[in-house]
């Protein structure tokens, strides 16, 4: 069993603070990881992070069990995540149940994420009790988009934080160890976290919820043009990674690389 598990996550409501991050690849998944991130998202963000597309709407359930378990085999104490991608779970509870049950058997997840407040009740019950962890995700849902009209704060009247206070409990009674808000006033976001007995994982959400979760690439700064405003870059890699692939191509160009230090020894005995 790994250190981190969804009922440890649950546990962990007014014990610790929980970071989170999404991961797509084995490699940054191990780094996560060894950094001691309790929790790895491997979101359906991956349709603009990793693949290039506008929003989250075309990722599919094979894109996501592809970087999953790529995911899982990296991550061997943090609980892994499977965001669970539009149209997978939304058609009937009987595909959604086969669906969730994919990325714990395929690809080795510990849970699944799913989007949407009380009206998810039934699946989140149905998940759970046959034996799938399930991540709620309420406030701005980005499998969404249409219906908002874009990627809009949410809950900013007392009527709308109060309506999510009820989904938050709804899911959280239907079996839900955690509940990710995304894109919500601090006060409100601050309400949520108090009404809810499971941990509540903000982005855009302030710092009064249970933990936080970034975009791997806007945390480590690899994202092009300008992040979110609730997103703060830990590193600047993009630039890194530019410069470094920028002098590669120029000492291969110059014939610089590679040296003599980065070759084999000459064969036994040296060709003429």
């Amino acid at each position: 069993m790994k250190q981190w598990t969804a009922a440890k996550i649950k546990a962990s409501k007014g014990v610790c603070k929980i970071p989170c991050v999404t991961v797509y690849d084995y490699a940054f998944a191990r780094l996560a990881d060894g950094a001691g991130i309790p929790l790895l998202l491997v979101g359906d963000s991956l349709g603009m992070a990793v693949l290039g597309y506008g929003s989250t709407l075309p990722v599919t359930v094979d894109d996501v069990l592809h970087h999953t378990a790529a995911v899982a085999r990296g991550a061997k104490s943090a609980l892994v995540v499977a965001d669970m991608p539009f149209l997978s779970y939304q058609i009937s509870v009987p595909e959604a149940l086969r669906n969730a049950g994919r990325f714990l058997q395929e690809a080795e997840a510990d849970a699944v994420k799913i989007e949407g407040g009380a009206f998810r009740v039934e699946l989140v019950e149905t998940l759970v009790r046959n034996g799938i962890p399930v991540l709620g995700h309420i406030g701005l849902t980005p499998q969404s988009v249409n219906v908002f009209g874009g990627y809009k704060v949410q809950g900013r009247t007392p009527e709308a934080g109060e309506r999510l206070v009820a989904d938050a409990k709804a899911l959280a009674e239907a079996g839900a160890f955690a509940i990710v808000l995304e894109c919500v006033p601090p006060d409100i976001a601050a309400h949520v976290t108090a009404a809810s007995p499971v941990p509540i994982i903000g982005i855009g959400a302030g710092a009064a919820c249970d933990g936080q979760v970034l975009v791997m690439h806007d945390l480590l700064g690899l994202s092009e043009g300008t992040p979110p405003k609730f997103v703060k870059t830990y590193a600047s890699l993009a630039g890194t990674v530019r410069d470094a692939f920028r002098t590669y191509a120029e000492e291969v160009r110059n014939g610089i690389y590679p040296d003599a230090g980065h070759a084999y020894a000459p064969s036994e005995p040296p060709l003429a």
